[in-house]
């Protein structure tokens, strides 16, 4: 009998979202396309001198321009300035919208139920499809939910009172029915780096399709990229607002120069609460109608 342990697992397909330039390699060789280094996002070490990739130096520019650079002497380093964009950007990776839902594949070894995923992959796992179901598949002409879909737009007295809302509870509970009667696995994620699949697999060779969301900077929406900027922005003043905040007055001939220290972080507390909402409402979906 093989014992169960952890394993990364190799991948025949690869992804919608790397690219890897050995088909045979396990899924811990993928790169992901991209200026957004997960395995460093939030993780990072303060330095003097700070390497700007395209997209960051982008938000960088449209930080210190707002804040009134050159006109105006702004007080922060580039790292400082790199962990407001970081903070941005794993805020709307964290709420990531539909339409940046990637795939991927990998295949199983018999016996190890346990499998490490990328970083990008297990951050924001939606669904893994593993082993096919012996029901039909989903609203396939004759199958039951194909009739009750059709029945729901029909007007008879049958699906008269039929509500939106019955229509997803109908959907969860044909959902859970292919789990128990059908051969559908479920997962578990462990550790936030690995999936454990059920039930354990006897066979090694089968395909397990893997549903996540994920940012890309070359293919990310223009509307993202300037939420991206206007958060890092907040960040940014809360922290400038903090700097400035330890002089009320400074020094000079004419009777000292009055710093703006409590505004500018009053300013940025207020705008990051704007935009939370606005991430929470008009870009990620509401929960409603998450399915699983």
């Amino acid at each position: 009998m093989p014992t169960d342990k952890t394993t990364v697992p190799t991948t025949t397909f690869g992804d919608t979202f790397t690219t890897r330039t050995d088909m045979s390699s396990d899924v811990s060789a993928v790169q992901t396309k991209g200026e957004f280094d997960y395995e460093s996002l939030n993780r990072r070490k303060f330095a003097n001198h700070v390497d700007f990739d395209k997209f960051y130096t982008v938000v960088k520019d449209f930080v210190l321009a707002r804040l009134g650079f050159p006109v105006v002497r702004v007080e922060l380093t580039d790292f400082q300035i790199q962990t407001a964009i970081d903070e941005g950007v794993s805020k709307l990776d964290y709420h990531a919208p539909w339409f940046c839902s990637q795939f991927m594949t990998f295949r199983t070894k018999a016996g190890v139920t346990i499998y490490k995923l990328p970083k990008h992959v297990i951050s924001n796992l939606e669904y893994v499809v593993y082993k096919k179901s012996l029901l039909s598949v989903q609203q396939q002409q004759g199958t039951l939910e194909f009739d009750f879909f059709i029945k729901y737009f029909q007007d008879n007295f049958l699906f008269r009172d039929f509500h939106i809302s019955d229509f997803l509870l109908m959907q969860m509970h044909l959902e859970q029915m292919r789990k128990i009667l059908g051969r559908d696995g479920s997962f578990q994620v462990i550790d936030g780096q690995h999936v454990a699949i059920f039930p354990r697999p006897m066979l090694g060779g089968e395909e397990v399709i893997v549903e996540y969301r994920a940012l890309n900077s070359e293919t990310l929406a223009t509307y993202f990229v300037n939420w991206i900027q206007r958060y890092a922005l907040a960040v940014s003043k809360i922290t400038l607002g903090e700097i400035r905040g330890k002089y009320d007055t400074i020094p000079s001939p004419g009777g000292g120069a009055r710093l703006n220290g409590e505004a500018l972080i009053a300013t940025g507390q207020k705008e990051q609460e704007m935009l939370l909402e606005e991430l929470l409402t008009e870009i990620e979906e509401p929960p409603t109608f998450d399915m699983w």
